[in-house]
């Protein structure tokens, strides 16, 4: 049954449900966790899995004490902002950790009372329902094609990319070394070595890859680790050297959104032309249509 015979199908019994039932049918589809259960397949239990694997290794936050620079910029937010990584912890984690005190969502304004104010929350990985997204709706068939995740970090892009595209290749780069071994201790764990890699090595020293790279992913890579001098010469880099004809780059924020914040030292190229995202998709209770909306697609023309 193809969508659109879905969608007839299931205006037809909607069709027939009493009027005093219809809104309690409506609310169960909306809210019920039992549509979640249907959905749930043994990618998303893989990707749960690693992600359990992780949480026994890294500390509540995500980062590494030699993070001073995401630290730094953390504290220069406009208002008080905390890292909680998406691919680690969904929204129900979130609200079992805030109910044992282990983690909050509010801050107080003033020391003592009662007065609270929202945290922000900032997360440097995809979320589950977000990398199914990026390689279910964004990204065309990657049979045969090699992707690089630049600042793979804990290595959620190549994750994703394994159990949810065919891509050839998966090969994340990432200046860590203490997440690089992080990465390639999960590769070995779960078996995934077979078409993931990931380098210790930094971005610019990486033309061939990008020369022959097919899709390039970009969440979040440059502004929280680098100086904005170091985003310049990545940025440059890149430019010139991920010109194949057809090559896909998957940036989050805006490609326009990261280079403005450079005051105009890097200009958005004539060559890359942005390619419409449909954000307009359910993946579960934890979809975030906002975040889905951050996630922007440009071509190589």
């Amino acid at each position: 049954m193809n969508f659109l015979e879905a969608k007839s199908d299931l205006k037809h019994l909607l069709s027939k449900v009493s009027p005093i039932e219809l809104p309690k049918l409506l609310d169960w589809i909306r809210n019920s966790d039992e549509l979640d259960e249907l959905l749930l397949d043994n990618r998303k239990v893989m990707l749960q899995s690693i992600a359990d694997e992780l949480r026994t290794r890294l500390p509540l936050d995500a980062t590494l004490p030699s993070e001073t620079r995401a630290q730094r910029k953390m504290q220069l937010q406009p208002r008080p902002t905390v890292h909680v990584d998406a691919f680690l912890y969904d929204e129900e984690q979130v609200d079992a950790l805030c109910e044992e005190g282990t983690m909050s969502r509010t801050y107080c304004l003033s020391c003592g009372s009662s007065r609270t104010a929202p945290l922000d929350f900032i997360s440097h990985s995809f979320s589950v329902p977000e990398l199914q997204f990026l390689f279910q709706n964004v990204l065309p068939d990657l049979s045969g094609r090699v992707l690089v995740d630049v600042g793979s970090r804990l290595g959620a892009v190549l994750y994703g990319g394994y159990v949810f595209s065919s891509a050839s290749q998966l090969i994340g780069l990432e200046l860590s070394e203490e997440f690089v071994q992080l990465q390639n201790d999960i590769l070995l764990r779960f078996r995934l070595n077979d078409r993931v890699q990931v380098l210790h090595c930094d971005v610019c020293t990486q033309d061939v890859l990008l020369q022959n790279a097919d899709i390039l992913i970009m969440n979040n890579v440059f502004e929280f680790f680098m100086e904005p001098s170091e985003q310049v010469r990545a940025w440059r880099f890149i430019m010139q050297n991920f010109r194949k004809t057809g090559s896909l780059l998957v940036t989050v924020p805006s490609l326009q959104e990261s280079l403005d914040a450079l005051q105009q030292e890097v200009q958005q190229p004539s060559w890359l032309e942005e390619v419409p995202v449909d954000s307009n998709v359910y993946l579960g209770k934890d979809t975030d249509p906002d975040a889905l909306r951050q996630i922007h697609l440009y071509q190589v023309k």
